[in-house]
């Protein structure tokens, strides 16, 4: 992992024309453009029995080009933005898309993608005032659903890996800080984190990771991205220096741009070629 984060540190300039483990620097043109003449995945929403919350709480699945129910398969769980909900990934930045491509290009490993309702309450659409501080709280709250409610449903009705190296976590902007809060709060969970533009819901170092030698231990690939445009980088740098100072090794990838799907979708592009791999 070491030598991934020295040869990914290249990347901090992004117009420097390199090339790290197979991965590009920067997404390719077309890259989420829908191509005809290749085989594509499928999204479907399900509805899941959520204890936490106390109703029935919707999530969209993909599932990859060849996806076949005798195969088992590791899970990416993909998560939005304070002013989204489950389909603010499949209307901003069609993940189906950007994956189905990959796949034609033999980039990624076979995963489901779980893009769910990170809002954990009852009325869990992005209306009226999204920062009332009930609607935040859920966003919390939705720790318990993930990991007692939403993690249980997909592993006993999707053929997937159960195991903590099987499981990913990554998000955009509110959904980035819940991803370093509730990956990195559960490395028995989760091996593999990423955060794309983390908000300020994401907790201080200190309690992020209170103990680095764990997450040395268990983390297999622990990614941090920001646009350099964007006016919430000092929540991802913080995070960056405190890694960097207790030797925990990570990605930490700069990239042009700001708070927006220019920044995520690219972030998604490369993140995801380094999953679940050995």
């Amino acid at each position: 992992m070491k030598q991934l984060y020295t040869l990914l540190a290249v990347f901090m300039l992004i117009n420097v024309a390199a090339k790290a483990q197979g991965v590009e620097k920067a997404a390719p043109e077309g890259f989420d453009v829908i191509q005809p003449d290749i085989a594509h995945g499928k999204i479907d929403t399900i509805t899941y029995d959520s204890k936490t919350v106390g109703t029935k709480r919707r999530a969209l699945v993909y599932t990859p080009p060849g996806f076949s129910k005798s195969k088992k398969y590791p899970v990416l769980y993909l998560l939005h933005g304070i002013g989204g909900d489950e389909k603010e990934w499949l209307n901003g930045g069609q993940p189906q898309v950007i994956m189905d491509n990959l796949y034609a290009r033999k980039k990624v490993q076979p995963m489901i993608v779980v893009m769910p309702n990170g809002r954990a309450m009852k009325d869990d659409r992005a209306t009226g005032n999204i920062f009332d501080s009930v609607k935040v709280q859920a966003f919390a709250t939705f720790e318990k659903d993930l990991l007692n409610d939403l993690i249980p449903y997909v592993e006993k009705k999707f053929p997937v890996r159960k195991d903590r190296e099987s499981r990913a976590i990554a998000g955009l902007s509110m959904g980035g800080g819940q991803s370093l809060n509730f990956g990195l709060g559960n490395l028995d969970k989760f091996a593999w984190v990423g955060s794309f533009s983390a908000a300020p819901n994401t907790k201080e170092p200190e309690k992020l990771l209170p103990d680095p030698e764990e997450a040395k231990k268990k983390l297999k690939l622990l990614w941090i991205s920001c646009g350099t445009e964007d006016r919430l980088m000092s929540f991802s740098k913080r995070t960056h220096d405190y890694l960097e100072s207790n030797g925990v090794d990570h990605v930490f990838f700069v990239e042009p741009g700001g708070h927006d799907f220019n920044v995520w979708k690219n972030d998604l592009y490369l993140f995801s070629q380094l999953l679940f791999r050995q």
